[in-house]
């Protein structure tokens, strides 16, 4: 047994083999940017929505695809991809509109899955039965940003909802047995030294099938960068943010796929934690960590009866 259940370690499971992502952009804006909840977005968000390495929005779906595969074509020539609409909210336009670039995607000869990456407020009934119609007959996942369970530090991070919200659309995503994946940010600020241990106690509470473990890092032209000039930001330490990863893994169910370990901020944006850049170094470290430890996913879960309740903060 691996010490915890990897995106990788699922798709050798599900599909028997190696599969990678291609991001693409699907021409989406944000309601937190549009005036609709704000112009601002969330405070940690790049120019670009969080999809620095998507496709370029300008092209069709079809050819950002063919793009994504020409950057991986040397480590990856003929496997399987599945087509992630990352960047933005990926479900806030017109459902024909949604229907027509998912489909397309799905078209791909070498895409044998979508996922979506988007807000829990920007899931309607239409957007709904599209993604069950999907889920149906294609694989599928969709990802939402929660982030925190702190509704304060949702109100600092200007996330736009409530937690009732990403509770409401959890548990209708569910009901369609539709898997989901839950976005959760270790150091953003106001935040307790366990929020993020909390926040992936609440996710899993409400079913999420998997996890996305972000280190908050400051972009260049993001309001977090003008909080970062004002001394109002306390960065992560390595090994401090290795060690909360760690207790969030310990935590969950080892069901819980992990999709990702820590942030990717490209080079030229980034401005800290400059060691976030060598993300290869972060993912040893935290497997050594465990490995010296003894600690899989889920050891202190299944310690707990498989019950959380924060004693074991």
């Amino acid at each position: 047994m691996n010490r915890y259940y990897s995106l990788n370690d699922f798709f050798k499971k599900e599909f028997g083999e190696k599969i990678y992502k291609v991001s693409l952009d699907g021409g989406f804006t944000c309601p937190n940017r549009d005036g609709t909840l704000s112009y601002e977005g969330c405070i940690f968000c790049s120019e670009k929505g969080s999809g620095d390495f998507a496709g370029n929005r300008f092209d069709s779906i079809y050819t950002q695809i063919e793009d994504q595969l020409k950057l991986i074509e040397n480590k990856f020539p003929n496997g399987k991809v599945i087509a992630y609409f990352q960047n933005f909210t990926n479900t806030y336009g017109d459902v024909e509109y949604l229907r027509d670039i998912y489909y397309k995607a799905l078209s791909h000869p070498r895409v044998c899955g979508i996922a979506i990456a988007t807000r829990p407020d920007c899931i309607n009934d239409d957007v709904l039965e599209l993604l069950d119609e999907i889920n149906k007959k294609y694989f599928l996942w969709v990802e939402l940003g929660l982030q925190t369970i702190n509704e304060n530090v949702a109100k600092i991070i200007n996330r736009g909802y409530l937690l009732s919200v990403y509770e409401e659309t959890a548990k209708r995503l569910s009901n369609k047995n539709i898997k989901f994946v839950t976005h959760i940010i270790i150091g953003l600020p106001g935040e307790d030294e366990y929020d993020p241990l909390k926040t992936a106690i609440f996710a899993q509470s409400c079913g999420t099938w998997g996890i996305k473990i972000h280190l908050l890092h400051v972009l260049k032209n993001t309001k977090l960068e003008f909080l970062y000039n004002k001394n109002e930001i306390k960065l992560q330490k390595k090994m401090e943010y290795v060690k909360k990863v760690v207790k969030i893994l310990r935590n969950l169910s080892y069901n819980i796929v992990i999709h990702r370990l820590t942030g990717d901020g490209s080079r030229e944006n980034l401005i800290g934690p400059l060691w976030s850049l060598n993300k290869r170094d972060v993912l040893n470290n935290i497997n050594k960590y465990m490995k010296e430890n003894d600690f899989i996913q889920g050891d202190e879960f299944l310690e707990s009866g498989g019950i959380l309740d924060g004693s074991n903060y």
